[in-house]
């Protein structure tokens, strides 16, 4: 891929706009991108042509990777578009161009001098206070948030992490699933199933035929999971973790949740405060057996400290730990 993108005319430092639903050429797709030096750009697929026009403003746009149905979007930008097939099983003859580039020598490629603080990629915020805007990560940011899963994600249970099974259905052009499946998992060796576009029912099937342990989601698919493990029949006993994100969840919703799934270890990541050199998280564990902890992270520049409290029991106890980390961790987590 990285190969092709130089065959192609990408320059170090352009812009290569990602604009796709979920499908497991993503990273392939992605971590093209930042190997030949160019810096990735996701969106929404149903983002409209405005918005894509204005997110793209004053950027070096090399190139656009999306499907047949977005062509229409970005024909106004006037930049070569690269039609992507849905799965790796595709008609060469109807996606030549994509075809030419994965299939292109990597003997041939001119390996680029990348520094860490060079810009990797450009996600964009959700717009929630104002117009969405471009946030800009660094080669270190990426390389730090990778590193956060080998030393967090692989340490929390016994087995191997290349046993591990992940179900994508967060969005990958989101900075959630993004980190997951595009680059985080992909360094544990885990098996990440995707999910083009997410169905609970689907989901739920899925996780039964792929034996799924791990399963990243949001508040409204954690709302309905245990009604479509009823419809559906499963009994989703392969689940080992839940962790939820991107907005928090009532005392009640976490224990009916645990009440319908004893056998699974929920998390929930808040971001609670914004100081000056770092900010608050909460990592909230909540263990059938064990109650619920919640785990505060106070990240600063350069050190992280810990702090556990036993809330069902209504007894705090603390656990203060400092890691020296790079700047990169506190940028990631935000």
């Amino acid at each position: 891929m990285a190969c092709g993108l130089q065959k192609l005319g990408v320059l170090q430092n352009q812009v290569v706009l990602i604009l796709l639903p979920n499908t497991i050429l993503y990273p392939v797709i992605f971590l093209g991108a930042l190997s030949m030096g160019a810096v990735a750009t996701t969106m929404n697929p149903l983002s409209s042509p405005e918005e894509i026009k204005k997110s793209m403003k004053g950027c070096k746009l090399a190139t656009i990777f999306t499907t047949f149905d977005n062509m229409a979007k970005v024909e106004e930008l006037g930049i070569g578009v690269v039609p992507v097939p849905e799965t790796i099983n595709f008609d060469s003859r109807k996606f030549s161009l994509f075809d030419w580039i994965l299939s292109s020598d990597p003997k041939q490629f001119l390996k680029p001098k990348i520094k860490q603080t060079d810009t990797g990629a450009i996600l964009h915020s959700s717009g929630t206070s104002g117009f969405s805007k471009g946030v800009v990560l660094t080669h270190q940011n990426l390389i730090a948030m990778v590193e956060l899963f080998v030393r967090f994600e692989a340490s929390q249970y016994k087995e191997k992490s290349w046993e591990n099974v992940y179900l994508a259905a967060l969005p990958m052009f989101h900075v959630y699933g993004l980190s997951l499946f595009s680059m985080g998992l992909l360094s544990l060796g885990s098996m990440v199933v995707v999910m083009r576009r997410f169905n609970v029912e689907a989901a739920v099937k899925a996780i039964d035929r792929y034996g799924v342990t791990h399963f990243h989601v949001v508040p409204p698919i954690l709302r309905v999971l245990g009604k479509a493990m009823d419809a559906t029949g499963c009994d989703l006993g392969s689940l080992r973790q839940v962790s939820c994100g991107a907005a928090p969840l009532s005392k009640k919703l976490i224990q009916d949740f645990l009440k319908i799934f004893p056998h699974v270890d929920f998390i929930q990541v808040i971001t609670n405060h914004l100081y000056y050199l770092g900010s608050l998280f909460q990592l909230l564990i909540a263990h059938a057996d064990d109650g619920l902890f919640f785990v505060n992270f106070y990240l600063h520049v350069c050190y992280l400290r810990i702090k556990v409290e036993n809330l069902l029991r209504k007894s705090k106890y603390f656990v203060e730990i400092e890691l020296v980390i790079i700047w990169g961790y506190m940028i990631v987590l935000f």
